[in-house]
């Protein structure tokens, strides 16, 4: 959650990485193909083979093309596609690209198959199930996922809505934040001398030496996705703090070691 300012850096999360923990109900497919939609068919209750499960994700490594499920918030002429699925009308929906870095079974429980999937942002889950199940001929849906993490953020971190209205209460809300000034710790960060710090505040080009750059941090946090950013690669960014050692911009690479503010923060009253 971006609270304040931070909400400015929305842009640069949308794209990381997420990992779930995904339990595929197989034998039946349902409409919305999760738990909630309706049965297409009577419960065939397969025996699942965990070198076949183990197959048929193994075919889904790397970049491919997914359909999303017509129960989305895709848009069909303006519309949210599952406002015509509802009404049982036709979606015509285009593939999306995807990819996906993990997708690891960790165990069968009778009709039930458990899967580690680490994917880009834009996939669904639900129709990695309904696929699987369509391969095994039985059917199959997502009957229950949780998301363990988005990039840097892992459920392992996550506080619990109760101790955050706890904290507020007892006066300590701002210690269950993370500060500006630590959030992106995977961008290379430089520290700017008055004179360029009022082009960065003004959004202007500013070129950098390559001794000022200190390296972003490689290793993930523990509990974090294996890389933090999915997609197509990015023109290098950059965070920009002064001599205070304020964030006051990210920046992205136009040529090498000039670089165009994105995001300016204005200084605090």
């Amino acid at each position: 959650m971006l609270l304040g300012r931070a909400t400015r850096l929305v842009r640069f999360y949308s794209g990381r990485r997420k990992r779930y923990t995904a339990g595929f109900r197989f034998g039946f497919a349902t409409d919305t193909y999760d738990s909630d939609g309706e049965a297409q068919g009577p419960d065939a209750a397969p025996a699942l083979d965990a070198a076949v499960l183990e197959r048929l994700a193994a075919e889904h490594f790397g970049p491919f093309e997914q359909m999303p499920p017509a129960f989305s918030a895709k848009k069909v002429g303006g519309r949210p596609a599952y406002e015509l699925a509802r009404k049982k009308q036709e979606v015509e929906l285009k593939p999306v690209q995807v990819e996906i870095y993990e997708y690891r079974l960790t165990r069968i429980e009778g009709s039930v198959a458990q899967f580690v999937i680490e994917c880009s942002s834009g996939t669904y889950i639900r129709s990695l199930a309904h696929e699987m199940g369509q391969k095994l001929g039985c059917g199959a849906h997502l009957a229950e996922i949780t998301r363990t993490a988005v990039g840097e953020f892992s459920l392992e971190q996550a506080m619990a809505l109760e101790e955050l209205a706890e904290a507020s209460r007892a006066g300590r809300f701002a210690t269950c934040l993370i500060k500006l000034e630590n959030l992106l710790p995977n961008f290379p960060r430089i520290n700017v001398l008055p004179v360029i710090e009022r082009r960065v505040r003004h959004g202007s080009k500013f070129n950098i030496s390559v001794s000022q750059l200190q390296p972003g941090r490689v290793e993930p946090p523990p509990g974090a996705t294996m890389e933090l950013d999915g997609g197509p690669p990015m023109a290098p960014r950059l965070r920009v703090f002064n001599q205070q050692e304020k964030l006051i911009a990210i920046a992205e690479a136009v040529v090498p070691r000039t670089y165009q503010p994105l995001v300016v923060f204005e200084p605090l009253p």
